[in-house]
Formats: structure tokens, C-alpha cells, sequence
């Protein structure tokens, strides 16, 4: 449901009104509604030179490119205020459609040509200052405004997500769904996250943080959904960084608040049920061999990752399960097993990465690894829990660092702002984040809860996908394109 109401708002209301806006023009309206295609048609119905859609191909040029098609384009239906600009380009399904069926917008020419300036040279006339002004001004409003309240790009950087996500994959992430968060941290320089390029300093003054907001949304994060995020550990030394300036990050939630969480060889389970697998996930895979090498075509066919020698006849590899059943049909290959950690194994992971909470004699130890975890409780708002050696471990960081309390421990005493505290009860709800690339994912098994403060968006859908490995020809991955995340 959320998914098609964020379709209906992002991509259906305006293709509606480019459907009738190029009927207006005399084109014919499914033009309006073809990727790529509509845009073209929009540079073209503007007067601009072909070689502005070259530029719509180029990740980070493309974004400011469209703005100024978007403006050029409602221009030539005589909507030459900057605030016509503002709205075409932040709230296209309002406005768009609007205009599209209002009888007296009309196509009045190409905006961008000689004969149009000329013609409407009263209308469009302005000083040098102006025309910089109202372009900075507008791109800096509807660029914001649009980042913040509706949409906003993201690259995925690494391999935790694969293959459900690919490193180089384009996504537009919604604000709409879970609603959009405020800014927490208002003076920040624009289109900078936290640091500026190349100087590498940081992008904002933090003397101003303004408390945690968020307006109403589409619906709440769901157990499945594919979540941006702030990662929680920049709240610590050295970087010390704003919640909404904390480093994105991207993982599939599994455990919502006031779930009851675990890790079973592997397979998770929510409230003691089996939670369902991603189907394009990956896992390590042991795999033995008669010894002769794995052909290289076959290694990316399948897309076998970090590859590593066990043996003269055995590797470990991540990748798929269809995969891996693939691999199990050659002749050369004797068996393919998941590469499961034992329980009792214990790894370097949450909570016993972080000792800082441990009342000492009785700190319990956690044997706990990335493939049999838990169980825990994912904290809920209103949440009362009780305190001790086994519980506080685990939630004394939220306690401290996500809802701002000041924490100590006193022998077998906790304090909380000084006072001896049994119990807590808690101010924010929280989610158990993981990579879809289970052995390949530093997630909430590593570093514990997200905050709901902390939640940027919901990933909707792949607008580009680029190989860097790849020959120039072949870097744009055209199937990933368009492809919504599930």
C-alpha cells in the first residue's frame, strides 16, 4: 500500500499533468508519460540544444539539469513567477495536474528561444542581479524543500545490501512514507551531508540543534522494509556528529519496536516465528572442489563475492542461495554448505563489543555471533524495563546516548542522572537494522538499535545503477533501472 501511494504521489499525478500539458502543446499525451523519453520531449518543447538530455545521464549534474528543464518547461505555459518555478519543481503532482486542466494555461512557445525572450520580453525582463538571484534563491528553496520533505537520491557505497542492492545502484528514498523528519541541525551549508568536499571540513555549525520532529507520515517502518538511516555510533568519539548529520546508512529492518528478536543458524526469527528470507540475499557458502579452478565467466555469472582459499580443493564465497544451488550442479564441485557459525562461538559483536554498561562481578557473557544472536527485546516507547547485570548491558547505550540521560555505574548501583535506578522506561522507539548480505554487513548485530530519530526514509526504487568494474559501454546496468525495491 505504501508503495502504491508513494508511486500514485511521486510518478502517476505527474505524469497526469505532462500528459495534458504536452496536449496542450499539440503532442500527443503518452509522450509524457515515457522515461527519458518525456524529458526529451520537454527539452524539445522548451527550445533547448539535445545536448541538455546528455547531461540528464550524468549522476549529480542530472539533478540540477532537471531542475532548470522543469522551469523552462512551465515557462512556455506563461508561468514566469519564481514561485510557479518553486512549486512545478517541489510538488509536480499538485501543480502539474492543476495546470495541466486549467483552461487557461496554454502552450505559449519554446521559453528558452530568441522569439519567446523577445515576445515576452515584458514579462520575462529582469536585471543581471535578478536573474542570479531568483536562480540561486530558487535552486537553493526547491532543492531543500524537496530533499527534506519529499525525495532524496542515495548511492549505495558498499557490499552489505547485495545482491538485493548493488554497490553504484541510484536509489530515490521517500520522506513521504515514514513522514519527513525536521532539521535537527538548521545552519548547515546546502547539498553538504557533514562534511564539505574538498576542504573537508565540517558542513555545519552545530551551536543550534532543534529537537527531534517528524511529520505525519504514510505509515510506520515495517519488519522487511528497506530503510536509510543515520548510523548511531557518529554520535561517538572522534566525530561526536548531529543525529541528522550522522553518516547514512542502509539495511533491511527486521525487528520493529517491542519485537522479541533472535538468530538461529542463520535464519532470524521475530516473536519466535521464522522471518522471511530476502531472496536476492547472500551468505557465506563453504565450497569443496576436486581441486580445478572455478571459471572466471562463471564466477561472475553467479556472482560469487570474496572468495576465499580453505584449502587446495575448498573456498568460501558470498553469495545467493539460487546461486549457490546453481553452483552445486557443475561436475568439479562436490558440495556447497552454508558457512554457518556455531553457537557458543562467541564473536566481536553488540553488546559484548561495547563493555562499557557491564556491572561487574556478575557480567553475564554473551555467546553471541552473526548467525545465532539473541535473544532481545527491541525497545518500544513506553517500554518499562528492569535493570540488572543481563539487561543493562544492552540497552545502557540507548539509555545514555539516544535519549540523553546521564549514566553511571556505582559498584552494582546504577544511576541515572544520579539517581539509583531499578527500572527505565523509554522516550523512543527503536528497530533492529541488518544487510541483506548476512556475512558481509556491519548491522545492528555489531552496534544495536536504531533510534526512530535516526530514520531518514524508505528506499522506492532504482532510477540508475552504474558498474564501475565495467567497460565504458557497459557501466550503465539498463535492467536495474526503474526496478522497485522490495
Amino acid at each position: 500500500m505504501n508503495i502504491i501511494l508513494s508511486i500514485i504521489l511521486l510518478i502517476i499525478l505527474p505524469y497526469i499533468g505532462l500528459w495534458k500539458l504536452f496536449e496542450k502543446a499539440g503532442r500527443p499525451g503518452w509522450e509524457g508519460v515515457v522515461p527519458l523519453y518525456n524529458i526529451y520531449m520537454m527539452i524539445k518543447l522548451s527550445g533547448r540544444p539535445m545536448w541538455w538530455f546528455v547531461m540528464i545521464l550524468i549522476p549529480g549534474l542530472n539533478f540540477l539539469v532537471m531542475i532548470g528543464i522543469t522551469v523552462d518547461f512551465v515557462k512556455s505555459y506563461g508561468k514566469f513567477r519564481l514561485i510557479d518555478h518553486i512549486a512545478a519543481v517541489a510538488l509536480p503532482f499538485i501543480f502539474l495536474p492543476k495546470w495541466g486542466f486549467d483552461k487557461d494555461t496554454k502552450y505559449i512557445g519554446q521559453s528558452a528561444s530568441p522569439e519567446f525572450r523577445e515576445k515576452f520580453k515584458v514579462a520575462l525582463k529582469k536585471t543581471a542581479a535578478r536573474e542570479w538571484a531568483d536562480a540561486i534563491i530558487f535552486a537553493v528553496i526547491a532543492a531543500t524543500l524537496i530533499r527534506t520533505l519529499f525525495i532524496e537520491a542515495y548511492v549505495i557505497p558498499s557490499a552489505s545490501m547485495e545482491s538485493s542492492l548493488l554497490i553504484g545502484d541510484y536509489l530515490f528514498v521517500s520522506k513521504v512514507n515514514y513522514g519527513a523528519r525536521l532539521p535537527m541541525t538548521p545552519v548547515a551549508f546546502p547539498f553538504a551531508h557533514h562534511t564539505m568536499p574538498l576542504i573537508n571540513t565540517k558542513a555545519y555549525w552545530d551551536g543550534i540543534e532543534l529537537p527531534y520532529y517528524r511529520l505525519p507520515g504514510l505509515s510506520e517502518v515495517k519488519k522487511g522494509d528497506v530503510v536509510v538511516f543515520n548510523y548511531p555510533m557518529d554520535a561517538d568519539s572522534p566525530l561526536y556528529r548531529p543525529v541528522d548529520k550522522r553518516e547514512n546508512y542502509i539495511k533491511r529492518c527486521q525487528g520493529t519496536p517491542g519485537d522479541t528478536l533472535s538468530v538461529v543458524n542463520a535464519q532470524v526469527f521475530i516473536n519466535s516465528k521464522a522471518a522471511p528470507t530476502p531472496p536476492h540475499g547472500e551468505m557465506g557458502y563453504l565450497v569443496k572442489s576436486d581441486g580445478s579452478e572455478i571459471n572466471p565467466q562463471l564466477i561472475n555469472e553467479l556472482h560469487l563475492e570474496d572468495i576465499s582459499p580453505r584449502s587446495n580443493t575448498d573456498f568460501i564465497t558470498n553469495t545467493t542461495v539460487a546461486s549457490a544451488n546453481a553452483l552445486k550442479g557443475y561436475s568439479n564441485i562436490k558440495s556447497v554448505t552454508p558457512d554457518i557459525a556455531p553457537k557458543e562461538a562467541e564473536g566481536d559483536i553488540y553488546p559484548s563489543k561495547y563493555p562499557k554498561y557491564k556491572i561487574t562481578p556478575n557480567f553475564p557473557t554473551f555467546n553471541w555471533n552473526v548467525d545465532n544472536y539473541g535473544p532481545i527485546i527491541v525497545p518500544k516507547k513506553g517500554w518499562t524495563v528492569k535493570l540488572d547485570s543481563l539487561t543493562f548491558p544492552v540497552y545502557g547505550r540507548a539509555i545514555e546516548i539516544y535519549e540523553g540521560n546521564k549514566v553511571e555505574v556505582v559498584g552494582k548501583d546504577i544511576l541515572i542522572n544520579g539517581k539509583k535506578a531499578d527500572t527505565y522506561t523509554f522516550k523512543l522507539n527503536y528497530y533492529f537494522m541488518m544487510g541483506d548480505n548476512r556475512h558481509n554487513s556491519e548491522d545492528s548485530r555489531f552496534w544495536g538499535f536504531v533510534p526512530e530519530d535516526h530514520i531518514v526514509g524508505k528506499a522506492l526504487f532504482i532510477w540508475m545503477s552504474i558498474d564501475d568494474n565495467a567497460s565504458f559501454l557497459n557501466k550503465i546496468r539498463w535492467g536495474r533501472l526503474f526496478n522497485i525495491i522490495h
